[in-house]
């Protein structure tokens, strides 16, 4: 049947239905995730390089000069970072690191209740200087990255950015879907005979399809690890025994055992220690979890995994030399980049945090801070099947897994997401008529579209909070943005 001016093509009108909703979805989601976008390219981007930015930012701290003379055992380094720190701070890790031209450093929780990093020659027991953790620059990174360094408001906002990025990307891709009815063909290049608008769109629509299976590998490897979702997403793991390993809910009980003393607590009291769990930022309290100890990162698995601190207790013990146990983590296989987390009382344990490149090699093992004896030792095999994921999912997203390469692919597809930000606001800006929101316009008539919002209530269904937000987007496109739109060729 051929087609007429008078009568329009039929298949080309259907290959058209639902275009422009689809329009207005993709313009709501990128308008609220553009800012957004952009700070998490730039902060995701060097963070990946973190292990080659933070000696270059902190060369009189980070580094020394290798000497051929044996380091220093860290006990005596210890007690030289001592005498840079005030009066009543209470050493709560050591960063281990064996590296020839790496400096020795300790953490201190400071009387003002703040941490502070003191940096050690090894070979010599020099003070090199002290950072804040807080304000240690990657720590800022990071903290805009995950939170704006707005607290909990900012973590929801950036949790919020990351479910819309993955409407945004689905509207994205199918924008571009070639409509074979209309005669169109997918666009993988850029068409750079364009001029004005439509070269934007040509650009932003073939670096978007580029860009769309990594960056929804992206956003939902970033998200167990939210404050609101994340928790109770591994919650939800621990519960199925598909996250953390057992004893993340108290039922098994991990504590030093005072000399003279007898074992505890039982199972029962374990668990009730768990449910005085609490993030104040007090490492010295009990019911904590390996979320609360002073460990830069540590393996998503434990991070619900109770940490045994009953309180006080005034027996004449002596806790084991730390040099001891950094020879003992070594003859266990962990002997370099990783956190002694040192006992939080009288009844703590040490902690050897490992979150090394490769998932399968984490470790997390609690030592008896009075004969040494190893009381659990955590490793990926005891991880549930979600929690692996995460694990593989985390160190492809930090840019760790393949070394150099992972950190550029990394890069490439944080920082093409902050180019796709850009593009995107370009061209919302080209065409947005004056004082006006400049949405697309609504097509009249327009289909069920019942895969479309079926995907929307699954999306709610699995993100409640952003569940919310799309019902609210819903009623301001139904009664707010309703005469906002302007059509546009």
């Amino acid at each position: 049947m051929s087609t007429t001016f008078d009568q329009p093509d039929t298949r080309a009108t259907a290959a058209s239905d639902g275009y422009r909703t689809l329009w207005r979805w993709h313009f709501y989601a990128g308008l609220f995730v553009m800012p957004f976008l952009v700070v998490l390219a730039i902060t995701g981007t060097l963070y990946c390089f973190k292990a080659q930015l933070e000696p270059m930012l902190y060369p009189h701290r980070l580094v020394v000069e290798p000497q051929s003379t044996a380091k220093l055992d860290a006990d005596t380094l210890l007690g030289h970072a001592l005498s840079a720190v005030p009066a009543g701070s209470v050493p709560v890790s050591v960063q281990v690191l064996t590296d020839a031209d790496r400096s020795a450093e300790f953490v201190f929780r400071l009387p003002d209740g703040d941490q502070q990093s003191v940096y050690v020659n090894p070979y010599d027991g020099k003070v090199l200087g002290t950072l804040s953790v807080a304000n240690r620059f990657m720590q800022v990174d990071r903290m805009l990255h995950r939170k704006l360094l707005l607290g909990k408001p900012g973590e929801l906002v950036m949790e919020l950015a990351a479910c819309w990025t993955l409407v945004m990307i689905g509207t994205g891709v199918a924008l571009w879907w070639p409509r074979r009815q209309n005669g169109q063909r997918a666009e993988f290049w850029p068409r750079f005979s364009l001029r004005e608008r439509p070269l934007w769109k040509s650009v932003h629509a073939a670096m978007g399809i580029w860009l769309a299976i990594g960056a929804a590998a992206f956003v939902l490897t970033g998200l167990p690890w939210t404050g609101s979702w994340g928790k109770h997403f591994k919650s939800l793991a621990t519960s199925a025994n598909l996250g953390s390993p057992p004893g993340s809910w108290g039922d098994l009980a991990v504590q030093s055992v005072l000399p003279g003393q007898p074992a505890r607590p039982t199972a029962h009291d374990a668990h009730s220690m768990a449910a005085m769990h609490h993030h104040d930022g007090d490492d010295s309290m009990p019911g904590m979890v390996m979320d609360d100890l002073p460990v830069p990162i540590e393996p998503w698995a434990v991070g619900n995994v109770p940490v045994p601190d009953s309180g006080a207790a005034s027996v004449a013990a002596k806790p084991l030399p730390i040099q001891q146990l950094i020879g003992q983590a070594a003859a266990l296989g962990v002997s370099n980049d990783y956190t002694l987390a040192l006992p939080a009382s009288r009844e703590g344990v040490y902690t050897v945090s490992y979150f090394p490149a490769d998932p399968k090699l984490e470790r997390t093992i609690y030592i008896d801070q009075y004969s040494g004896a190893v009381i659990r030792d955590i490793r990926y095999a005891d991880y549930g099947a979600i929690a692996q994921a995460v694990s593989y999912g985390t160190s492809l997203h930090m840019g760790r897994y393949f070394g150099l390469g992972n950190q550029i692919v990394s890069a490439l597809i944080s920082l093409g997401l902050g180019a796709m930000a850009i593009t995107g606001a370009v061209m919302w800006w080209k065409r947005r008529p004056a004082r006006r929101l400049g949405a697309p316009s609504r097509e009249r008539g327009a289909p069920p579209m019942r895969g479309w919002v079926a995907g929307l209530v699954l999306l709610g269904a699995i993100f409640p909070l952003m569940g919310a937000t799309i019902v609210l987007v819903w009623i301001a496109d139904r009664f707010v943005f309703r005469h906002m739109g302007q059509r546009v060729a």
